[in-house]
């Protein structure tokens, strides 16, 4: 049995080797960027600055789901600064930078007596927009967000890179230009990685363990790593705009994204954040120290704006390191206005419907939401004093009182409609928001067998939002493609896929189409590789 276990892991690694041995640098036409390993929005240490909300609604409950990228650290159940001075501070307490003194606070209009808030009625009918038929197939769904339009630029764009490459470096012998149905396979081929959880695609065709000889005959391996080799969705820099690092991607996202907005409107309840991006657990038992580190060092981070009624994301938001002007990202790194611009470009769509916007440490302040109040989106985001932009608040809300706290005691103040919430529960979380009164509690949070603790609504109401994405992100782990190409731009567009197929899925689950044959996730990934590899015609191509 483990000799048999170390054979299947040796193909995988052949499979692995043969599969960057393919990899054609975009430096070929000089089109590549710098690395961004130290991007801000990525990083795998204990101090990253990605969000890891906290929802602590049910002990048991949370002790799987923090397992990911929601797992609570000091950082965000603090007691504030212990040493210098805030940035209106003239020697007083100390407190984070940017944060009030009591007298500066009560002259911006904070205030302990609360008032009742009411948001208004949300303006947007929720669910898909287009009816499916009760016939729909799988691909029906996926088409919705890859079109056959799409998939014939692909075809086109990926010619274009072969001929241009040819003329350079000299024809390859047995290239012959694809087609739109041959791309289809192409796509399906890389798809079922999700499916069969294989992290090199050519292990198709291999002996071992990750074989799969049901669709390897669709195929040749020889035929595939050709069109991989070219596969392009822009093949060449365009004379405009040549600085966009997300150019040879670009189009694509853009029609995704525009796609994303015309089958499906959200809930009044969002959230912004970053989706689980999982790492193939075999990969990770069989590679070396360094080359898992290496593996972690992605070049790009990818928000999202999701409905957290459905898990439809709305918005996706790409970012990469190599932006130099004024405005660019590496002039941004690390601080408040880059997260603050991932949300108001997530948000650009939803001003004056009312929506109502849940965020994490590194979104939450309160000049970004009284932004968003007046257009109409109303916020409830988690506040850390290490990752948050503290200005204009309170220095006595974000230091700890020298007196102890009990569990589920609560402290508020305002100032407007915006409440600033410190909740007690083995240590102290903050919330802003302008969408749950302050006046009204949720009742018990957590039970024990010791006690129930309170909390604010604000408070319930995080915990179940945040409670739900990342149960959700379990659920859509299971079309994460687990392909992983060098190029940044690739990368993005698989992920991207993952997406269109989880938002695809969710679409038939809403459809007459359910009804008809209640395909579970998984089911319905495997139909749509066999639909896409037009399996009813299973004679092999070149």
């Amino acid at each position: 049995m483990a000799e048999c276990g170390r054979k299947a892991l040796s193909l995988l690694e052949a499979a692995r080797s043969r599969y960057e041995s393919l990899q054609i640098s975009d430096d070929v036409f000089g089109e590549s960027g710098d690395d961004s390993s130290d991007n801000p929005f990525y990083s795998t240490s204990g101090d990253s600055d990605s969000d890891n909300y906290i929802a602590e609604a049910g002990e048991q409950e949370q002790q799987h789901h923090h397992q990911h990228h929601h797992h609570p650290k000091r950082g965000d159940k603090d007691c504030g600064h212990s040493g210098g001075s805030g940035g209106g501070s003239a020697g007083g307490s100390s407190g984070p930078p940017g944060s009030l003194t009591r007298s500066q606070a009560e002259e911006e209009g904070w205030t302990e007596t609360l008032q009742d808030v009411t948001v208004p009625p949300y303006k947007e009918t929720y669910g898909p927009v287009q009816k499916m038929p009760a016939t729909a197939t799988a691909l029906d769904f996926f088409q919705l967000f890859v079109p056959d339009n799409c998939i014939q630029n692909m075809v086109t764009q990926t010619n274009m890179y072969a001929k241009k490459f040819q003329e350079r470096f000299g024809s390859e012998e047995g290239w012959c230009p694809v087609t739109a149905q041959e791309m289809k396979a192409f796509l399906g081929f890389v798809i079922s990685t999700s499916v069969h959880r294989c992290e090199s695609v050519l292990s198709i065709w291999s002996s071992g363990f990750f074989s799969n000889r049901s669709i390897a005959l669709k195929m040749s391996q020889s035929r595939f790593e050709k069109i991989l080799k070219y596969f392009h969705i822009v093949a060449f820099r365009p004379s405009q705009g040549s600085n966009q690092g997300l150019y040879k991607i670009q189009p694509f996202l853009d029609s995704l994204q525009q796609s994303f907005s015309c089958t499906f409107r959200p809930s009044q309840t969002q959230v912004l954040h970053e989706p689980l991006i999982d790492e193939d657990p075999v990969f990770i038992t069989t590679c070396t120290e360094r080359d898992l580190r290496k593996r972690k060092k992605r070049k790009f981070s990818l928000w999202v704006r999701q409905c957290t009624s459905t898990g439809f994301i709305c918005q996706i938001s790409v970012h990469l390191k190599e932006g130099q002007g004024a405005d660019g990202l590496a002039t941004l790194k690390n601080k408040p206005q880059l997260h603050s611009l991932v949300a108001k470009q997530l948000c650009q769509n939803i001003s004056g419907k009312n929506a109502v916007i849940f965020t994490g440490p590194s979104i939450t302040s309160l000049g970004l939401f009284s932004e968003f109040s007046k257009q109409d989106i109303y916020c409830c985001g988690l506040l850390s004093t290490r990752k948050s932009d503290c200005t204009g608040l309170p220095q006595s809300m974000l230091v700890c009182s020298s007196t102890p706290a009990q569990r589920g005691q609560s402290r508020v103040m305002m100032k407007g409609s915006m409440s600033l919430i410190s909740w007690y529960n083995k240590g102290h979380f903050r919330f802003i928001t302008n969408a749950y009164s302050p006046t009204k509690e949720a009742g018990v949070i957590i039970k024990r067998k010791s006690g129930e603790i309170p909390c604010p609504l604000a408070v319930e109401a995080f915990a179940a939002h945040l409670s739900y994405i990342c149960k959700y992100d379990d659920k859509y782990s299971k079309y994460f493609i687990f392909h992983k190409p060098n190029k940044t731009w690739q990368q993005v567009f698989w992920l991207s896929i993952s997406i269109a197929i989880n938002n695809a899925y969710i679409l038939y689950k809403m459809s007459d189409a359910y009804a008809v044959k209640r395909y579970s996730r998984a089911q319905f990934g495997e139909r749509l590789v066999r639909e896409l590899l037009d399996l009813d015609d299973c004679s092999p191509t070149q």
